[in-house]
């Protein structure tokens, strides 16, 4: 079954298996927005990467640091966590554990709207309203100059053939299939693993974050020195996402809006202890 699906070369020169080629070629990209301000690591750290899609942070991080990192991956979308799956069983590395689930405010199971054209949109929180792909579409118009590679060159077309085709990736990209996954705390990792120290959580989990956050029991924050999210500031979620790391002592925080997503919902959240 491997070998249905399809392989990439990575520039570092490591080959994975993936989805779709753009969102790679984006996401590899966004890899280095996880490290800055202030947020750093070292040989042997513990790092949790809650959505860690088909693994490109993961693995980011194992290479960055000589695959000597120990690494609890998390993947709810059974499609995906497959390819996450194969992705790490090619490093045949002990220290990285996948998980075919999410991480959330409670355990359960959910049904989950998996978009094959855009993995990384997934969400057990689905918006596909024409008001927001009206929104999608104007953050992509107003910003082509800054937007990733796959995207920017529509600058270069007439207004309304750039119009045309965006309608027709939104439209691709928002294809949904419900699918059934499951969830846990972050807590209950915690105590199943004997995790003593998480020295970074990595969340980009598409509109989820806060419920990750809200899985992390009292006595389990001061385990966690840093955290890294991406935030969607729905009903002032950046706000209730601070005060939450303010109030368990990640006190140091940094907020960013990424030049292409300027005027958008989505924000990244750095935390330090």
């Amino acid at each position: 079954m491997a070998d249905l699906i399809p392989k990439i070369i990575l520039s570092n020169g490591m080959e994975i298996f993936y989805k779709n080629r753009e969102e790679v070629e984006f996401l590899c990209k966004e890899m280095p927005l996880y490290l800055k301000n202030g947020i750093e690591l070292h040989e042997g750290a513990t790092v949790f990467d809650v959505g860690a899609n088909i693994g490109l942070f993961t693995l980011h991080v194992s290479k960055l640091y000589n695959h000597n990192i120990s690494i609890y991956a998390f993947e709810p979308a059974p499609a995906i966590y497959n390819i996450l799956e194969r992705n790490i069983q090619r490093l045949k590395s002990e220290k990285i554990k996948v998980f075919p689930y999410g991480l959330s405010h409670t355990s359960g199971t959910v049904n989950f709207a998996y978009y094959p054209n855009c993995t990384g949109w997934s969400t057990l929180y689905p918006d596909d309203s024409q008001y927001q792909r009206y929104l999608i579409k104007k953050l992509a118009l107003d910003n082509l100059n800054e937007a990733p590679d796959f995207i920017r060159w529509l600058r270069w077309l007439p207004n309304f053939l750039r119009a045309f085709i965006l309608d027709q990736k939104i439209n691709k990209a928002f294809q949904a299939t419900q699918v059934t996954c499951h969830l846990k705390t972050l807590s209950e990792i915690i105590h199943e693993q004997n995790i003593e120290q998480i020295d970074l959580v990595k969340i980009d989990v598409e509109r989820s974050e806060l419920d990750v956050l809200l899985g992390i029991e009292a006595q389990d924050w001061q385990k966690i020195k840093q955290v890294v999210l991406e935030v969607h500031d729905l009903n002032n979620r950046v706000t209730k996402v601070t005060d939450l790391l303010m109030q368990n002592g990640l006190n140091k925080i940094t907020i960013e809006q990424q030049s292409f997503l300027k005027s958008s919902e989505y924000f990244n959240v750095y935390a330090l202890r």
